[in-house]
């Protein structure tokens, strides 16, 4: 069951992520890296940040740890070189995630984070619901659509589905 959901949030996150950078796209990049007041200042600082942690954690999930100066460094000045980057981080994603297996999500995360890995998956995720939260709140202050954000509306995806009684 947990294999399910953790498969059914990458597609989700893969969908979002899409959603969103088209709903970027339709901004100029200076609306996009203007400081609008949030944890990563602009909309580029946000989803920089995104890319920066996911590729953090995914390390840590592969056993491929990467370093980076702070949480908001940035990876790419370029919105299409960081669109770019982002479809390859969620194709990275989504094809991990087909290898996990229950024995593996039992085990520790690493050294110094002792908990489970399917604990550290959750908020892996959560993290990105978070900011793209965040996002969305920016982008409707710029009139921009970004698309249906709920589950169960969200086109694109695979759901598993409950045979009616």
């Amino acid at each position: 069951m947990i294999l399910n959901q953790f498969r059914l949030l990458a597609a989700y996150n893969t969908q979002m992520n899409r959603q969103f950078y088209a709903a970027c796209a339709g901004l100029v990049d200076a609306e996009r890296k203007q400081d609008r007041g949030a944890f990563f200042k602009s909309i580029h600082g946000t989803l920089n940040h995104l890319l920066l942690v996911d590729r953090l954690w995914f390390g840590g999930f592969s056993d491929n740890p990467v370093a980076f100066g702070s949480m908001d460094e940035e990876l790419y000045a370029d919105f299409e070189e960081l669109r770019a980057a982002r479809e390859q981080m969620d194709a990275d994603i989504r094809a991990w995630v087909e290898t996990l297996t229950p024995e593996y999500l039992q085990e520790p995360f690493g050294e110094r984070l002792r908990y489970p890995r399917w604990l550290t998956l959750t908020h892996f995720f959560n993290h990105q619901t978070h900011h793209r939260g965040q996002l969305a709140a920016l982008l409707s202050q710029c009139g921009a659509d970004y698309g249906v954000t709920d589950i169960p509306w969200v086109q694109d995806i695979d759901r598993p589905q409950v045979p009616l009684p």
